[in-house]
C-alpha cells in the first residue's frame, strides 16, 4: 500500500506538470522525469502568455469548487460530475466570443471509425517483440498501479488477473482497427473516478458516447481550448496526491513511510516504470530483510497463572535462575539461522537477574525454545539445530523445546533431531518445561552444595543429571526457593512431554 500510494504521489505532480504547457501557452519537454519538465517550464518562461493561464487557471478554480461543493454537500453530489462538463463548455463559450490567438484549440478531429483490418504479414514480428515486450510490462506495471490505488481509495478488492485479461481482450479486438496498445490511464482514469464512476458500465457508456462522437459530433469538439482539457486532468490527478497517508505512516510506521518515500523521489526523478520497479524492490528487500530478522522474545511468568509471554511487553512477568525462555517469532529457514544463533547466545551471557526466582544458580543451564509461531523449518535450520545442540551440550547446557506444530515436529523427527536432543526434552507447554527444568536446577545446586563432594564431580552436567537421587522438590516450593525435598513420586501429573519417554 505504501508503494502505491508513493507511485500515485508522484505520477499525479507528474502528469500536473505535463499539462502545464496548455497553461502558460509554450511547448514543454514530454518527459516523465519531473527535472526536465521542470527545465524545460523555466527554459521557456520568456514565452509565457497570459490568456490560457487566465482562462485555465478560472476553469480549474471552478472545477476545484465544485468538486468540493459536491463532497460536502449530498444534496449537490450532481456537480463533481457535471464539472468537466462545465469546463468544457465554458472554455469553449469563451473562445468563441474572445477568439484569443494565444489559446490553442483541439483542431480537426478525422471523423468516423477506424477500418476494420486484418494483418497480412508478420516480417516486422521479431523486431517487435522486445519493444511488446516492454510495453507490455509497463501497461501491467501502470493498470495495476492506478486500479489498486483506485480499489483502495473506494474500498473494495481488486482482480488483477481479471484487469489484466480485460487489457488483453481490449488489446487483441483493439489491433484489428489499428490501435495503440491499451493501457489504465492514469489522467483518465482519475477523471473517471472524480465524476463519480462506480462501476465498469461507466466505460461502455464512455465508449458509446465516444463512438457517436466521432460519428456525428467533431465538428463540435474543434473549438474546446486545450487549457480547460489540462484543468480537468489537473483537477482529477490533484486528488491521488496522497500527502495525508505520508503524514499517516510518519506516525505509524517509519519503515513504510521510508518506502513511501523511496517510491515517490524515484518515480519523480527516474521516471514512472523505474519508480515503480524501484518501489516493488524496496519492498521486497524490506520483507527479506523482514524475514532475516525476525522477533524473538524472551519469555517470563505472569503472576498467579501459567502463562508466560514477552519480559518487554509485561514487565511484571519474572524469569527464573539458569533457566533462559526464547519465543522464536517466525518459520526457520537459511536466511535468519545466523542471527536467530547470535541472538540465542546473547541471551545466554545477557540475562536480567533482578526478576529472577527459583533455586539461584550462577549460570544459565537450560534454554527453553517456545516454537509455537515456527510454521515451517528447513533443511538448514535442522543443521544449525544439530550444531547449536552441539555447541550447548560442550557448555552443560540443556536444549528443551516446547509447543511444536506437527508439520515442524515431523521434519525435526526425520532429519534425527528429536532423538539427537531426547524425547523428554519435547513439551507441549512452556510451564511443563520449566518445571522439570527448575526440577533439575534444584538439583545440580544441592549437588554443588554437598558437604562430601563424590568422586564424580568431574563428570558433565547432563552425567550429574542423570545421576542425581530420586529425589525432587514440588514446583511451588522451588519457585519461593524452600529447600525441603519432597518425595519424588509427588511430581505434578500434569507434566505432559510431547513425546513419550524412553523406556
Amino acid at each position: 500500500h505504501a508503494v502505491i500510494s508513493g507511485f500515485t504521489t508522484a505520477s499525479a505532480i507528474v502528469i500536473a506538470l505535463s499539462q502545464a504547457k496548455y497553461f502558460l501557452g509554450y511547448d514543454v519537454a514530454r518527459s516523465s522525469k519531473i527535472v526536465p519538465l521542470i527545465k524545460s517550464i523555466i527554459l521557456g518562461a520568456d514565452k509565457f502568455s497570459w490568456p490560457p493561464f487566465l482562462v485555465g487557471s478560472i476553469i480549474l478554480a471552478i472545477l476545484l469548487i465544485m468538486k468540493q461543493l459536491g463532497k460536502s454537500r449530498k444534496y449537490l453530489r450532481f456537480l463533481r460530475a457535471a464539472g468537466p462538463l462545465t469546463g468544457v463548455v465554458l472554455g469553449t463559450t469563451i473562445v468563441k466570443i474572445y477568439h484569443p490567438p494565444s489559446i490553442t484549440l483541439v483542431g480537426d478531429i478525422p471523423q468516423g471509425l477506424p477500418n476494420f483490418s486484418i494483418p497480412k504479414s508478420f516480417e516486422c514480428a521479431m523486431s517487435l517483440i522486445p519493444t511488446a515486450i516492454l510495453i507490455t510490462g509497463v501497461a501491467i506495471l501502470e493498470s495495476v498501479g492506478i486500479a489498486k490505488a483506485l480499489a483502495a481509495k473506494n474500498g473494495y478488492e481488486l482482480d488483477s488477473n481479471q484487469e489484466l485479461f480485460g487489457l488483453g481482450v481490449a488489446n487483441i479486438l483493439g489491433s484489428f482497427f489499428s490501435a495503440y496498445p491499451t493501457t489504465g490511464s492514469f489522467s483518465r482514469s482519475a477523471v473517471n473516478h472524480e465524476s463519480g464512476a462506480k462501476t465498469g458500465l461507466s466505460g461502455v457508456i464512455t465508449g458509446i458516447i465516444m463512438a457517436c462522437a466521432l460519428l456525428f459530433m467533431t465538428p463540435l469538439f474543434e473549438h474546446i481550448p486545450q487549457c480547460a482539457l489540462a484543468a480537468i486532468v489537473v483537477s482529477a490527478v490533484m486528488g491521488l496526491v496522497d500527502y495525508d497517508e505520508a503524514i499517516f505512516l510518519w506516525h505509524v510506521d517509519k519503515k513504510d513511510f521510508l518506502l513511501w518515500t523511496i517510491t515517490s523521489i524515484t518515480t519523480l526523478f527516474l521516471g514512472i516504470e523505474i519508480g515503480v520497479l524501484v518501489g516493488v524492490g524496496a519492498s521486497l528487500a524490506f520483507v527479506i530483510h523482514e524475514s532475516a530478522n525476525p522477533h524473538i522474545a524472551i519469555l517470563g511468568r505472569l503472576p498467579g497463572t501459567t502463562v508466560y509471554r514477552n519480559t518487554q511487553q509485561y514487565p511484571e512477568a519474572y524469569t527464573y535462575h539458569g533457566i533462559v525462555i526464547v519465543r522464536i517469532d517466525a518459520p526457520i529457514y537459511f536466511a535468519n539461522i545466523s542471527f536467530l544463533k547470535d541472538r540465542l547466545r546473547e541471551y545466554e551471557v545477557d540475562v536480567d537477574r533482578s526478576t529472577r526466582r527459583g533455586p539461584e544458580v550462577e549460570r544459565i543451564y537450560f534454554v527453553i525454545l517456545e516454537m509455537a509461531p515456527v510454521t515451517y523449518i528447513d533443511s538448514s535450520a535442522v543443521q544449525a539445530l544439530k550444531d547449536l545442540y552441539q555447541e550447548y551440550k560442550s557448555r552443560d547446557i540443556q536444549i528443551a523445546i516446547s509447543n511444536l506444530n506437527h508439520e515442524v515436529l515431523l521434519t525435526l523427527s526425520k532429519s534425527g533431531v528429536v532423538d539427537l536432543i531426547g524425547k523428554e526434552w519435547y513439551f507441549v507447554r512452556a510451564h511443563d518445561a520449566v518445571q522439570v527444568c527448575l526440577q533439575h536446577v534444584q538439583s545440580l545446586k544441592e549437588t554443588a552444595n554437598a558437604p562430601n563432594p563424590l568422586p564424580d564431580d568431574n563428570l558433565s552436567f547432563l552425567q550429574r543429571l542423570l545421576k542425581s537421587r530420586g529425589e525432587d522438590l514440588s514446583i511451588a516450593e522451588l519457585e519461593s526457593g524452600a529447600q525441603r525435598p519432597p518425595d519424588f513420586k509427588n511430581t505434578d501429573p500434569k507434566l505432559e512431554p510431547l513425546l513419550s519417554r524412553k523406556t
